[in-house]
């Protein structure tokens, strides 16, 4: 009795074994995509990965934000397969890239609207480049200046490793011209995260913030933009991004180092499929296709 009880026991462990050294086998051949960068995009990537590893079993993708910025720095020091930026390269991070053997490649992979947002109390609905620019850079510190209440302006802002904050500086404060050296008001408040300036706007009448379009919620009002004094003031969205009409909006971006081979090249393909760039637009993003 005692040896067909050693034997029955000897027999369940070599079976458990072999199921652990199965699961094991299948993790360890798993293909790993490291994905890292912009947190405008990291929803989409996250989305973009759930369904993509529900169809291919044996990838595995590793999404993570951190700011364009930090994407950007892990794909120069060649730690990460992608790096997800909401605003191009710069020409010195390539340079440093290239120092260090790494070559970067870019992929425009969605377009997004840059909503400029307040409280629903504040009557304001419309504001012109240059009024913003002007908030913005301290000039206009009461909402009266532009047609709203008497009240101070809370000025929120991303932080400065964000794509998001490069793009409005660029686009915004100085007016896509690069001679101008304007910059944020001392007062601006910097905020690490699109959730953390919807937060700040819903629960501050006197705020105003700009997050990606795909993050502002419908309690919150986004403001009706002019290029100039006297121009067509237009709300953001899939159709005045697509037509133009909407003045600050931009393409979103992976970056590889070089051209992209093996499940890299498959996952970056499959990301420009009609499948991936419904998401896109389910989020709130603008399709590239």
């Amino acid at each position: 009795m005692k040896r067909l009880i050693f034997l029955f026991l000897l027999f369940s462990f070599l079976l458990a074994s072999c199921g652990n050294s199965s699961s094991s086998n299948s993790a360890s051949s798993a293909q790993y995509i490291e994905n890292k960068g912009s947190d405008t995009i990291v929803n989409l990537a996250l989305a973009w990965a759930e369904k993509y590893q529900g169809a291919h079993e044996d990838i595995r993708i590793s999404v993570t934000g951190g700011g364009s910025g930090t994407g950007i720095a892990s794909l120069i020091n060649n730690t990460v397969g992608i790096a997800n930026a909401s605003r191009q390269i710069k020409s010195e991070e390539v340079e440093e890239a290239r120092a260090k053997g790494v070559e970067p490649v870019e992929h425009i992979i969605a377009r997004d609207a840059i909503a400029v947002i307040v409280n629903p109390e504040n009557p304001v609905n419309e504001l012109t480049l240059q009024q913003i620019s002007d908030i913005y850079s301290g000039k206009y510190t009461n909402w009266q200046e532009v047609g709203g209440e008497d009240r101070p302006i809370v000025k929120l802002s991303r932080e400065t490793n964000s794509g998001t904050h490069v793009y409005f500086l660029e686009t915004v404060l100085r007016l896509g011209s690069k001679e101008d050296k304007t910059l944020f008001s001392m007062d601006t408040l910097l905020l690490p995260s699109s959730e953390g300036i919807i937060a700040e706007v819903r629960q501050n009448p006197n705020a105003i913030g700009y997050d990606g379009l795909g993050y502002v919620p419908d309690d919150l009002k986004m403001i009706a933009i002019a290029e100039e004094d006297g121009g067509a003031y237009v709300l953001p969205s899939i159709e005045t991004v697509n037509d133009k009409t909407y003045a600050i909006a931009r393409d979103l971006y992976m970056y590889t180092n070089g051209e992209p081979t093996g499940v890299i090249k498959e996952y970056l393909e499959w990301i420009h499929s009609p499948e991936a760039q419904e998401i896109v637009a389910e989020l709130g993003f603008v399709p590239v296709k």
